[in-house]
């Protein structure tokens, strides 16, 4: 969607302070967001060094309340463009909303094709040991092994910090209830494509029409597909998260945005509890009954559509949910009521997976390597 570009605000020393940023990932999720009726966010436009080289600026509104950019794809793109952002002299980021807002992979237990999810954990489920298949041990259910581990069930014996990490759930369920309140994009083809997933009746949710559905996010570089597969790194989500989360949807950048976001935190350059993960579902990640892993990677399922444009149509009601109540609620933040954060508990608290902080509850100190990585491997062995 085309649109005017209005200024150049390079030149100007003052930091923009915007209440929302709104995190995209490659074109098509920036492009969703230009030449809407509700706000423009080409009105300013930021060169920052160390964005991506063919997503240069974040685009902002003429008042600087919202904001936009695109990290670039896969998670090393989503790590350096964000930490370049929220190291930027040009912004103030300490009050602001962080929206990743994005298309993912679904699974059909849980949702279909154009659906809207709002996740609480992010795991970063391809961190492990890797097995050719053909080359398993043959009582392995799969190829991957955690960390440090002996057996696929087994809980990281081995953790590098980015495992899983927690954003506020109580934010989460007012971004549910603003989504809530729009209609959703669907298709033709996306209809018929997912009326292939009600041959069995666990795919329930697969065939059923798009909604606003609360479930979690995997994060790999490694864009797969098949049952294989994804029952795995469902056992990998449900290991990883003490049972607690609910693997849903599947993406490349989540837990690399996360942990800038969290290192930043710990700077006190933003607020870790002012984060929403938003992923909409453009294509299943396991085949339909009577179909093959590789048709459903290489054929097309008519979700992209939708779920392009109801990043829009669902996100834009959660920026219009928080610059409209502003004063009242988010000015001050959104207390959370649940744990935040990484898996080591970097920004205080306890979380309620893996080993528990390995910081006593308390904010990370400056310590050495050799005693940190010495407090982790004390608390794995109690798993």
């Amino acid at each position: 969607m085309a649109a005017v570009l209005q200024s150049d605000d390079n030149d100007k020393t003052k930091p923009i302070a915007p209440k929302v940023v709104i995190i995209s990932m490659f074109d098509s999720e920036g492009d969703v967001w230009y030449g809407i009726p509700e706000f423009n966010l080409l009105a300013r436009n930021i060169t920052v060094p160390g964005l991506s080289p063919i997503f240069p600026d974040v685009h902002c509104t003429s008042d600087g309340s919202v904001c936009q950019l695109t990290t670039g794809e896969a998670e090393i793109n989503a790590a350096t463009t964000i930490t370049s952002l929220v190291n930027s002299p040009s912004f103030d980021l300490t009050k602001t909303y962080f929206m990743i807002a994005g298309i993912a992979g679904v699974n059909p237990m849980l949702a279909t094709t154009g659906s809207v999810t709002f996740a609480r954990y992010a795991v970063q489920v391809a961190l492990q040991y890797e097995f050719d298949a053909r080359d398993k041990p043959a009582d392995f259910p799969t190829g991957y092994v955690p960390q440090g581990s002996f057996r696929p069930d087994q809980y990281p014996q081995e953790l590098y910090g980015t495992e899983v990490f927690e954003v506020n759930d109580a934010l989460r369920k007012l971004a549910v209830g603003y989504a809530k309140q729009a209609t959703l994009n669907d298709t033709l083809a996306a209809q018929q494509y997912r009326a292939n997933y009600k041959t069995n009746s666990v795919f329930a949710a697969g065939a059923e029409g798009p909604s606003i559905v609360e479930c979690d996010t995997a994060t790999s570089d490694n864009f797969w597909s098949g049952t294989l597969l994804s029952e795995a790194f469902e056992n990998t989500t449900t290991l990883f998260t003490n049972g607690t989360g609910v693997y849903c949807t599947t993406q490349q950048e989540d837990n690399a945005t996360l942990e800038s976001l969290m290192r930043a935190a710990k700077a006190g350059l933003v607020d870790f509890s002012r984060i929403i993960i938003m992923r909409t579902a453009s294509d299943f990640d396991r085949e339909f009954p009577g179909q093959t892993a590789a048709a459903n990677l290489f054929g097309n399922p008519g979700g992209f559509i939708p779920s392009i444009l109801n990043i829009h149509l669902a996100g834009v009601k959660v920026v219009q949910g928080i610059i409209d109540n502003w004063d009242g609620t988010f000015a001050a933040g959104v207390a959370p009521t649940n744990y935040i954060g990484d898996i080591w508990g970097s920004l205080g608290g306890n979380p309620d997976f893996g080993p528990g902080s390995i910081f006593g509850g308390q904010n990370a100190p400056v310590q050495s390597f050799r005693t940190l990585r010495n407090g982790i491997r004390l608390a794995l062995r109690s798993l």
